[in-house]
């Protein structure tokens, strides 16, 4: 692969001088790490770049994830040349020079041009209308990275002509790989140095990136190269020195251990103890840690539903608004419609009666003789059920008065449900009692 810049410059920097998280970047798909759910074996976008056939190419995610490393290892692949701009610091103008150098070069040498265009969200419509018609015919062939949904940022004649991928947060073991991977390498990475790593200290710079591998590959760097060797002449590379370096205090909160479901024991219960103070804190060190915010938010859900229940109903629908809302705007903006959802499931009135109910009724299903339907609650939907006296005898309860009448609804007769004094259930226990006190008219 040829790197391309616009402009000639007299001295480019030494690879030894470029960050780690440059250096190590991918130069084939087998050495990319993450993002299987578009670039493993069969999918689209591998048989794309594998065939050598992307005319031009959206990628959308979070910061670190991997877009223009996947940029980069594609320009390598195809043997391309590869111009990279950002859209803050470049207009109309230099897209045209850099369009023109294109053509100049595919006439000159067969070869193609990968453009490469960070934070392309930020063209605006005219700037994006120059790259049209050349994209169109592949030469340069576009390759734009935005942290937002291109849908909403991107000239739909342009997307529609380009293959769109969302690229995900890496999981914790995939930046822990990528880690691992840059203190081994003594071409790219920091394999020359003589460095003792902590397992401890790795994996929290792997959780405290949140998804991000550049994040963590500076803090490894910033690590290796601002601590001193000992005696021995090691690096130590302890929990205190990667907790230094990225700049986050280490939480002791570990999802395989004590910690972990300590700490969402206490947030529960907090919650169903109706103290949000405490609720809160417990939330603030979970998100803290690394936790993902949808084991929270189903936290919620549970809680809306097990603790408080029909005492207020609407409890458990502001937890699964969070819920979606969680999932959709990510962190770290997640964390306020979850505390609303927290504060407000802990502030209502508490009532366990449905989660009561339902265990109650699961007991005698899987202990107790099952229950038929009685005849006249069979449906009657198909031919020839009421020759065989489905149905007969049901009361259609909005005939009744009250849209109510009394009848017989199981074979056994059991109270499972016993609304309680508390919120909502109050009403509803009053007019169960009213119903059922009431005389039968028709």
């Amino acid at each position: 692969m040829q790197s391309h810049d616009l402009f000639e410059i007299k001295s480019t920097p030494s690879p030894k001088d470029q960050p780690l998280a440059v250096r190590m970047r991918p130069t084939m798909l087998n050495e990319f790490v993450g993002q299987r759910h578009i670039l493993g074996e069969g999918k689209l976008l591998r048989r794309a770049i594998e065939a050598d056939r992307l005319n031009s190419l959206i990628l959308y995610g979070p910061p670190g994830t991997g877009k223009t490393s996947l940029a980069w290892c594609i320009a390598n692949i195809t043997k391309a040349y590869y111009v990279a701009i950002n859209a803050t610091t470049s207009g109309a103008e230099e897209l045209r020079k850099i369009i023109a150098q294109a053509k100049q070069k595919k006439a000159n040498s067969g070869k193609k041009t990968i453009l490469f265009i960070d934070e392309i969200h930020r063209f605006n419509k005219a700037q994006q209308d120059v790259l049209m018609p050349d994209v169109e015919e592949g030469n340069p062939i576009l390759i734009g990275a935005t942290v937002h949904n291109p849908c909403f940022y991107i000239a739909s004649a342009l997307l529609s002509r380009s293959l769109v991928f969302e690229l995900k947060p890496l999981a914790q073991s995939e930046i822990l790989n990528i880690l691992l991977a840059a203190l081994k390498d003594k071409l790219r990475g920091l394999g020359n140095l003589k460095i003792k790593a902590q397992k401890k200290a790795l994996e929290f710079l792997a959780k405290a990136s949140e998804g991000d591998a550049r994040r963590a590959l500076n803090a490894l760097e910033v690590a290796a190269l601002t601590t001193e060797k000992r005696k021995s002449g090691f690096i130590n590379l302890d929990l205190a020195v990667a907790a230094e370096s990225i700049q986050k205090k280490p939480v002791l909160y570990d999802r395989d251990e004590d910690a972990h479901y300590d700490t969402a024991s206490a947030f529960i219960k907090s919650m169903r103890g109706s103290d949000p103070d405490a609720a809160i804190y417990w939330m603030a060190k979970m998100l803290y840690a690394g936790e993902d915010p949808r084991f929270i938010a189903r936290r919620l859900c549970i809680c809306a539903a097990e603790d408080v229940g029909n005492a207020d109903p609407l409890a458990l629908v502001l937890a699964n608004a969070a819920l979606h809302i969680a999932e959709f705007v990510g962190m770290p903006e997640a964390k306020i419609p979850l505390a609303q959802a927290v504060i407000y499931i802990a502030c209502a009135p508490k009532s366990n009666a449905s989660y009561l109910a339902i265990n109650s009724a699961w007991e005698d299903v899987e202990k107790q003789k099952t229950q038929r339907v009685p005849v006249h609650l069979q449906s009657t939907v198909y031919h020839g059920a009421e020759s065989l006296g489905r149905g007969k005898g049901y009361k259609y309860a909005h005939s009744y008065d009250g849209h109510y009448v009394q009848q017989k609804y199981m074979q056994r007769k059991t109270k499972y449900y016993q609304p309680t004094d508390m919120g909502y259930e109050v009403k509803i226990k009053q007019r169960l009692e009213k119903l059922k006190a009431r005389p039968q008219t028709k």
